[in-house]
């Protein structure tokens, strides 16, 4: 017979990476930590191997199989050049379509245990969705669905509130970030290591990962015009596309560590770093702006104030999400503060520049209601329990 415990020995992980890094950093971060701290034996099936090294420099996208912080990472080609065999749990992240050699062992497993239930049986199956606000999500989270083969999957719906399947956070993480950002020398330690010279202790620095936005351009030509200096933290990519017109020379020609001086603002070519760099970024910053799901969560963490520019989707859809974690995450602002972050979030997503002028000039930096929020948000919100941790008694109970 099958072992009680045997759910918790092996989980694959298939993910599809999309947009460069969204993806592939959620279901990195859920590897790392349910080896880490729940001591499961994890296989992550990753379809692009040059994109997942951008967050872990030590891969070798050349390698169909290596070993990254104890975790299996398989190059998830096609056919597979290594050969599945099925495990305990199977994770289809963000409902990537599995390879046919996955659904053929599945289906035999089936057969088989359904003929001698003494056999080992499928591994549990679970679509792990994207993270949302919404209120149909807490409905919807560990619905079976019933397969045309007879098997059985489950959706699992990550998400705010006890009724769904929680917050992506290491056991240790906010201790960690406490103790960073206790000591100023850190952030300035952090800054060096990055080679972001010329930052002054006492400037606002403002990180920035998000899609290309005409708002983001209003906002560095406000920012050129501010009375104090003010550091925009830019890696390259998206974002520096939103910023052609004011950069002094074509992006292809910047590279890491170089400074644009435009007024009283400093862009910096900010490195490309690994996830534990990029937290610590976060943690150093006085305002992030994010994009996707990993960064926006991470910012969240980081007990600083934000942006999120979410991925656009069909029809509007994404404002959708946006308003419904707005007004989770608003629920005890002051009013007037409340309609100004949310605001200024809008008029980003919406590539409305005048009017994210206008509320960042509301929203002020330094108002201190903003930054208590942002420290007692990330205690209100997990909820004491993990999303690492809801999903292993989550398989347990399945």
């Amino acid at each position: 017979m099958v072992n009680d415990s045997a759910n918790l020995l092996h989980w694959d992980i298939f993910c599809a990476v999309v947009d460069n890094y969204g993806d592939i950093g959620v279901t990195w971060r859920l590897a790392k930590q349910l080896s880490n701290e729940k001591k499961i034996d994890v296989c992550l099936w990753v379809d692009d191997l040059h994109s997942f090294s951008h967050i872990l420099p030590q891969l070798d996208p050349l390698l169909t199989t290596q070993v990254h912080h104890g975790i299996t990472i398989n190059l998830w080609s096609s056919p597979l050049a290594i050969e599945y065999q099925p495990g305990s749990v199977l994770i289809e992240a963000f409902a990537c379509e599995l390879p046919d050699e996955v659904k053929h062992a599945l289906l035999t497993l089936h057969v088989q245990h359904k003929a001698d239930p003494r056999l080992q049986q499928p591994p549990v199956w679970i679509n792990l969705e994207y993270l949302s606000a919404e209120s149909w999500v807490a409905g919807c989270h560990g619905l079976p669905s019933m397969q045309a083969n007879g098997l059985k999957k489950h959706f699992y719906f990550p998400g705010f509130s006890d009724s769904t399947g929680g917050l992506l956070c290491e056991r240790e993480l906010f201790q960690r970030r406490d103790e960073w950002q206790n000591n100023p020398l850190n952030r300035m330690a952090l800054f060096s290591q990055l080679g972001l010279s010329g930052i002054n202790p006492q400037d606002t620095v403002i990180s920035v990962f998000s899609y290309e936005s005409t708002a983001l351009l209003a906002l560095c030509r406000l920012w050129q015009q501010s009375g104090q200096v003010i550091h925009a933290l830019i890696p390259k990519g998206r974002s520096l596309n939103s910023l052609t017109c004011i950069l002094p020379k074509p992006i292809d020609e910047l590279n890491s560590g170089d400074q644009i001086r435009l007024g009283n603002l400093i862009i910096h070519i900010l490195p490309m770093t690994d996830q534990e760099g990029y937290d610590k970024l976060l943690w150093s910053c006085d305002f992030n702006i994010v994009r996707g799901e990993d960064s926006f969560l991470r910012a969240q963490w980081a007990a600083k104030p934000f942006i999120w520019h979410i991925y656009v989707q069909e029809e509007d859809y994404h404002l959708i999400k946006l308003d419904a974690f707005m007004q989770v995450y608003c629920n005890n602002l002051p009013p007037e503060l409340a309609n100004s972050w949310q605001a200024l979030n809008l008029a980003f997503n919406q590539e409305q520049g005048e009017q994210a002028i206008k509320h960042w000039q509301q929203l002020n930096l330094v108002n201190l209601p903003l930054l208590q929020h942002a420290k007692q948000w990330p205690v209100d919100a997990i909820n004491d329990v993990d999303l690492a941790s809801r999903l292993v008694q989550f398989v347990k109970n399945s």
